[in-house]
């Protein structure tokens, strides 16, 4: 990569690195500098600090790159720095990061609104902000949402715009969520135990009302402690089952479910590679619905076995890496929620998307964000599309509408419910024994003219791609016409160091704005 390239990228330590050695500039620098050439270094410093931030972080010049799917609105503040979401009815919420703003935007009317909580810092520092990783609402409409930097658990009542903050009893909330009783399951980044909170004990200011629930954490016994944290919880309300995940990111993961009945906490040990549990969602039939942070993986829990089920999204497309295809490149599933439909969602740090699946069909949906910041990603010169549009957070409402937030663009999104113009079809399973190959063929119907590449990703490795395995498909561009349809071989080799098993082969459609995958179970023996 060329020093020009290299030069673009500026990295949050980068420009801590820059105040702090404004800061002390006026206690190393002398002799032959004037205290007011000092001063006036320090300032200058300061304030390429501040303009180095801003291009990162803020967005500048933001503009709402929006497609036949997604629909970008830029937020009416500069630099709010957008996060944890929460959608009702018309409304869709945000809360910023930068200036501690409980914002919407209000779909029938076309216009945003905000109210700012008191006491948020970051708002006057022109380089600091908190994380809002979680933003939930109460069964009275009540927004809940955690503060990282002040490790406060804060409330906004929509009716009155009023405010109201408890002091969280972790450090570094980052995920929480409600039981059918109203009462709060919190985690946060180091935390390592479950805390319940009994809303009617909670006082604001304090702590009070929280209860901590420890976890068998002998499976860590070997892991690097530092690394050690929580992923997320999420609550069964219909079996009054809670759920929590811990990991040692990229070392190890466990999944754990703690019943408030009788207080039995059980254990799921995932394998070695499955090591950063993350998102959680409970699915209809209480299946639990996991993302893996260090991979492009995404699996399901069955309590019922204890076994997995893993799928994977589709391989990282080149257009986040200029046109490149690094070897190694993950999408990185972040957040996971699930639909009234039954359906489940989740965002791809770095896959760009937003994604959906439909473990009925076996079919997942990836939306394409039309939004990329070079400044987050290896680019090369004169690159036509390269980054990302760190969607971090995104949430589906209670009327099946979701919505995203672009934390480092200044923007939200949303998925337009729009029909997409073509469907997969394919056999659900094969068996293919090593030193053979299996045909499988693959049916695009559509219901509208359609243009895309054919597409190919697997559970085999994390990355999402074949491995050492091979594919191949009959055609690679396919074009339709409304109303038609096409069938495409695809004709799969297992690698000959690839070990029995059951993996997941997911062939679909590209069109660039949106793909659609249909999950297949692989039997190699």
């Amino acid at each position: 990569m060329s020093g020009k390239s290299s030069s673009k990228k500026i990295m949050l330590y980068a420009v801590i690195g820059i105040l702090a050695v404004a800061a002390v500039s006026v206690s190393l620098l002398g002799g032959n500098n004037s205290q007011q050439q000092v001063t006036q270094n320090v300032e200058d410093s300061r304030k390429q600090a501040i303009e180095n931030f801003k291009i990162q972080f803020c967005g500048p010049n933001p503009k709402a790159n929006s497609n036949a799917f997604v629909t970008e609105y830029v937020l009416p503040t500069e630099c709010e720095m957008p996060l944890g979401m929460t959608a009702d009815g018309q409304k869709a919420y945000y809360v910023s990061t930068k200036n501690g703003a409980v914002g919407y935007y209000d779909t029938e009317k076309a216009e945003f609104s905000e109210h700012l909580a008191p006491n948020w810092p970051t708002r006057s520092s022109p380089t600091e902000f908190s994380m809002v990783w979680a933003a939930k609402q109460d069964s009275s409409g009540n927004i809940w949402f955690t503060d990282d930097k002040a490790g406060l658990i804060w409330k906004f009542t929509k009716s009155t715009g009023d405010f109201v903050s408890f002091q969280s009893p972790v450090q570094q909330p980052i995920s929480l969520d409600f039981d059918s009783d109203g009462n709060m399951y919190l985690v946060g980044v180091r935390s390592k135990s479950l805390y319940y909170g009994e809303v009617a004990k909670m006082n604001p200011g304090t702590a009070d009302g929280f209860t901590e629930i420890k976890l068998p954490l002998d499976g860590f016994a070997n892991a690097t402690d530092f690394k050690i944290s929580s992923g997320s919880v999420a609550v069964d309300k219909q079996r009054n089952v809670v759920w929590t995940s811990i990991l040692a990111f990229q070392e190890k993961g466990q999944i754990f479910s703690y019943k408030p009945s009788t207080g039995e906490i059980m254990v799921y040990d995932l394998p070695p590679e499955l090591n950063s549990p993350v998102g959680m969602a409970v699915d209809n039939d209480g299946r639990l619905w996991v993302t893996d942070h260090g991979t492009s993986i995404f699996f399901m829990l069955d309590p019922a076995t204890g076994g997995l089920t893993r799928y994977t999204t589709a391989v990282a497309s080149d257009r986040i890496f200029g046109g490149l295809e690094p070897e190694g490149s993950y999408t990185l599933p972040y957040w996971i929620q699930a639909a009234p439909d039954g359906s489940i969602w989740f965002n791809q740090h770095v896959g760009n998307k937003i994604a959906k699946f439909d473990s009925a069909s076996g079919t997942l949906t990836e939306y394409w964000i039309p939004t990329q910041n070079p400044n987050w990603q290896n680019c090369p010169d004169n690159a036509a599309s390269c980054g990302l549009a760190n969607a971090l957070q995104f949430t589906v409402g209670s009327d099946g509408q979701v919505w995203f937030s672009e934390w480092t663009e200044n923007k939200i999104g949303r998925i337009n419910p729009t029909a997409i113009p073509f469907s997969i079809s394919a056999q659900d399973e094969i068996t293919v024994s090593k030193g053979s190959s299996a045909e499988v063929k693959v049916t695009v119907n559509a219901s509208d003219d359609v243009a895309g590449k054919m597409t190919a990703s697997a559970t085999f490795v994390n990355t999402g791609s074949l491995g050492k395995s091979a594919g191949i498909f009959s055609e690679s561009n396919v074009s339709l016409t409304k109303d038609s349809s096409k069938q495409v071989s695809y004709v799969f080799t297992p690698a000959d160091d690839l070990a029995p098993g059951k993996y997941v082969l997911m062939l679909g459609l590209d069109t660039g704005e949106v793909s659609v995958l249909k999950a297949i179970r692989v039997t190699v023996v």
